[in-house]
């Protein structure tokens, strides 16, 4: 991420209990600290659950380019999530890359969609 440019705080913990750096990294994203995070566990799929607890975080796994795109520019995902233990270094690289490049422009296909999820989550 540093060499595309972007700056970088590193969360990484030795802390077995993954939801613990999810839930702090999803306070800070939502809590507009930080603009997006990076997650990442064997699968990415605890860190995404213990993320989407955090209300205005949305966070979605990505195991490829489309999808790291379209939880951007489809979803205004704020966090992406990867597996560590499923997910090779170089397409890593490409996903998280695709993803960063990307901004979310409201839309008449996707925002009302979000709109929902926003609703929703202010609800809670």
């Amino acid at each position: 991420m540093k060499s595309l440019g972007h700056e970088v705080t590193d969360f990484g913990s030795e802390d077995v209990i993954y939801a613990h750096v999810a839930t702090k990294v999803g306070e800070e994203v939502a809590a507009g600290k930080f603009d997006r995070g990076v997650l990442f566990c064997g699968t990415g799929i605890g860190v995404m659950l213990a993320a989407n607890k955090i209300k205005g975080v949305r966070a979605a796994n990505v195991n490829n380019v489309y999808a790291a795109k379209r939880a951007c520019l489809g979803n205004n995902c704020n966090i992406i999530t990867l597996g560590s233990q499923t997910t090779g270094d170089m397409l890593g690289k490409e996903l998280i890359q695709a993803y960063l490049e990307c901004n979310y422009v409201y839309n008449e296909r996707s925002g009302k969609k979000v709109d929902a999820i926003n609703d929703y989550d202010n609800t809670r």
